[in-house]
């Protein structure tokens, strides 16, 4: 059987087309991988992208698309309200099929020390794949963001895992292997980025919220409306209806409503089936899941 893994890039431009179709032409450029999805964000100023392929041809197109992105991106120059620290912000590697965590943390150390060695990008390995206790949060792990990653890895603690301590226009970049998560934004009808934050903070694991929800508040400036921007890690402890509601409680303290969500990039199917379960109210909800996926593939 094929193995596949999955990658979902994220780079710290947003609004730059060419340079974004520049790393789609990438991703389809590798013999063996298939960009399945890209989106961006110019608010976010980040675009998240999403390939599949086999093990060697999966490290292939990470490292191509880092170097395109060290080339092409400028971290001095970088705005955005999404947290960052390096034009390739972060490359996270996920099983889906005959593959193992372990292989894919195989995958995540040869791509880094790949990049640290040719590129000189400092890299560091996170989730499943970190060195250190405290390098498993990507949160910790990106604290300082890129304009204090320069004195942070000064601190022989945060040296890098790979590639030298300094920082250039590429910033510094994270590794790293996980289970496949949903990346979940709420808009609010408030351009009061104080009630978002707080919002975030109640329902976040970090601070006493749902162990599987991570969450930061974000000011939309094109739109002018506050944002409460999730990343959903474990769909089974905490489904995306589940973590929806709980802002709409938490908003009416404040007098705001949620004027629309938003899914960014791909998303198990059965995370969108559940939500329209709960909502719909079905009873006894049963269905085929393979005749379901071979229905939407035909």
């Amino acid at each position: 059987m094929a193995k596949i893994v999955e990658c979902i890039p994220n780079f710290s431009e947003g609004t730059n087309q060419e340079v974004i179709e520049g790393l789609a032409n990438v991703a389809r450029s590798i013999e063996g991988v298939s960009l399945l999805d890209y989106n961006s964000d110019p608010s976010h100023n980040r675009s998240v992208f999403t390939i599949v392929g086999g093990v060697d041809s999966i490290q292939e197109a990470a490292f191509q698309l880092i170097k395109y992105a060290s080339e092409n991106i400028d971290m001095t120059k970088h705005k955005g309200e999404h947290p960052r620290m390096g034009a390739t912000d972060v490359v996270p590697f996920v099983p889906v099929k005959d593959v193992s965590i372990e292989e894919c943390v195989e995958i995540a150390n040869k791509l880094g020390e790949r990049v640290g060695k040719e590129l000189n990008i400092p890299i560091f390995l996170y989730e499943e794949a970190a060195t250190a206790p405290d390098r498993h949060n990507l949160a910790t792990v990106r604290k300082g963001q890129f304009e204090g990653m320069a004195e942070k890895l000064k601190d022989p603690h945060w040296k890098p895992d790979f590639g030298g301590t300094e920082v250039s226009t590429a910033g510094v970049t994270a590794v790293g292997v996980r289970k496949a998560l949903v990346a979940y934004n709420i808009n609010l009808n408030t351009a009061d980025v104080d009630i978002a934050n707080a919002i975030a903070k109640t329902i976040r694991g970090s601070s006493g919220g749902y162990a599987a929800c991570k969450g930061i508040g974000i000011m939309l400036e094109d739109r002018n409306i506050a944002q409460v921007s999730m990343n959903m890690v474990d769909l089974d402890k905490t489904p995306l209806y589940r973590v929806f509601e709980a802002v709409r409680f938490e908003a009416k303290r404040y007098g705001v409503e949620i004027i629309g969500s938003e899914v960014v990039g791909l998303t198990p199917m059965q995370a969108l089936i559940d939500a329209a379960e709960y909502y719909l109210r079905i009873e006894d909800f049963d269905y085929d899941k393979q005749v379901l996926e071979n229905h939407l593939l035909n």
